[in-house]
């Protein structure tokens, strides 16, 4: 499978990856995933730990989507705050969300247990583009100390040159529990560790449709059919191409990103060495890569129809936050399809003995591995923490095959307009 967007940073340096792409035939096994990214990878392995059979189909390279080519942030929780949560759904939901989604970082548990090589570093930063934005920030913060003792810590706008060299922002909130990693690096040491657990993984396989059978489920692939006990649909942006009703609970946003050459000060471009993203709706988010390269994404299209020239596109972004470097040198530009639901919380649940969690909302690099080991326990009969998650309200699209997409887009539209109202 080509790809227009995949002149990335990541792929460049990405550790060996083994060619998976051969032709096994018809099979049977206990579950059968589809995708290869962080969701499919960890509960492919997660399942495997539990004695299950696996075997798991990816229609390109592991990693291909938004897992190998997001923006390498680790941002614990979701997109709504742990105070929205509260608000909506009770305390005793909101503190089971918030065990799951802030506390249990799957991510840096697994790295650990498998020695994952993936550029893994700590900190994150949330910058405040209005006062209005840092006063919010600083509230929930405070909340989160008070109501779960979550330690972050407030930097007011006369201490961000700490933490970012820019004016551009009010102040921000830096939270230490947070971070960033390479993030395709991940998925291949995921994909070597689920290997070794006996998952049985391969590439180039394109899944088209699930169907019932008389003894269980079974899988139709472009090469080959598998029958299972149960089904993982972890497909995310493409999970109309195998399950069109669940296509209609999420749209894809596309988000570009650049990685300049390594630049000579960058250090004092992020001095606190974290992760930033910022509170606007169309938001920046940044950092530094291992070897020293600013790493940025900005901007929106809400056009499958990419930029002619990616860096172009967001060179303009960079520049607004970091003038110094508004003609440093751009190695490399991509993109790739983020799965946003209506409310921007994830959706998942069960039909039967199909599995699937998806629309991650641009929030999924800790959620989704997450994700993949919810799914693993729930198989295995221990469904509750599972359920935590599946049971957070999601509403498909309005307007129907041909409509849902311009509808969404005008919505979308809206909040970028407001961002530039103030």
């Amino acid at each position: 499978m080509t790809d227009p967007l995949a002149n990335s940073y990541y792929a460049a340096t990405a550790h060996e990856r083994t060619a998976r792409s051969g032709i096994r035939g018809d099979s049977r096994c206990d579950v059968a995933v589809i995708g290869g990214g962080f969701t499919g990878l960890s509960a492919a392995l997660a399942c495997a730990e539990r004695g299950f059979s696996v075997i798991l189909v990816e229609v390109a390279q592991i990693g291909f989507g938004a897992s190998g080519r997001n923006g390498g942030q680790l941002i614990p929780g979701l997109r709504w705050t742990a105070s929205e949560l509260e608000e909506e759904f009770g305390s005793e939901r909101a503190d089971a969300l918030f065990d799951l989604c802030w506390r249990d970082n799957r991510v840096k548990a697994r790295i650990a247990r498998h020695g994952i090589d993936c550029d893994l570093k700590a900190g994150h930063l949330e910058a405040a583009w209005t006062l209005k934005d840092f006063d919010a920030t600083r509230r929930e913060a405070d909340y989160l100390a008070k109501r779960f003792n979550y330690a972050s810590n407030v930097v007011a706008k006369a201490d961000m040159p700490a933490h970012i060299a820019t004016t551009l922002y009010q102040g921000g909130v830096h939270d230490p529990q947070g971070g960033h990693f390479h993030p395709l690096n991940y998925a291949v040491g995921l994909a070597q560790a689920a290997e070794a657990a006996g998952v049985d993984i391969r590439e180039s396989h394109r899944a088209f449709r699930i169907e019932d059978t008389a003894d269980g489920l079974r899988v139709n692939t472009d090469r080959a059919e598998i029958d299972a006990r149960y089904v993982i649909d972890a497909t995310d942006s493409w999970i109309g191409d195998v399950e069109p009703d669940l296509g209609r609970y999420t749209i894809p946003i596309m988000n570009y990103n650049i990685a300049t050459a390594p630049l000579e000060n960058a250090d004092r471009l992020l001095p606190g060495d974290a992760a930033v993203a910022d509170s606007r709706f169309v938001l920046n988010y940044f950092r530094l890569s291992a070897d020293k390269r600013l790493i940025f994404g900005g901007g929106e299209r809400y056009s499958q129809t990419p930029p002619r020239d990616i860096a172009a596109f967001v060179r303009p972004f960079m520049a607004e936050v970091f003038p110094q470097i508004a003609d440093a040198k751009i190695d490399f530009g991509w993109g790739g399809a983020v799965a946003v639901t209506r409310n921007r919380l994830p959706h998942f649940g069960r039909r039967g003995n199909v599995f699937y969690a998806h629309g991650f909302s641009g929030h999924g690099a800790l959620v989704t591995t997450l994700a993949g080991e919810l799914v693993a326990e729930a198989m295995a009969g221990t469904a509750e923490r599972f359920d935590v998650l599946a049971s957070l309200p999601s509403r498909p699209f309005p307007g129907g095959k041909w409509l849902r997409r311009p509808l969404a887009t005008l919505g979308l539209l809206w909040y970028a307009l407001r961002d530039r109202l103030g």
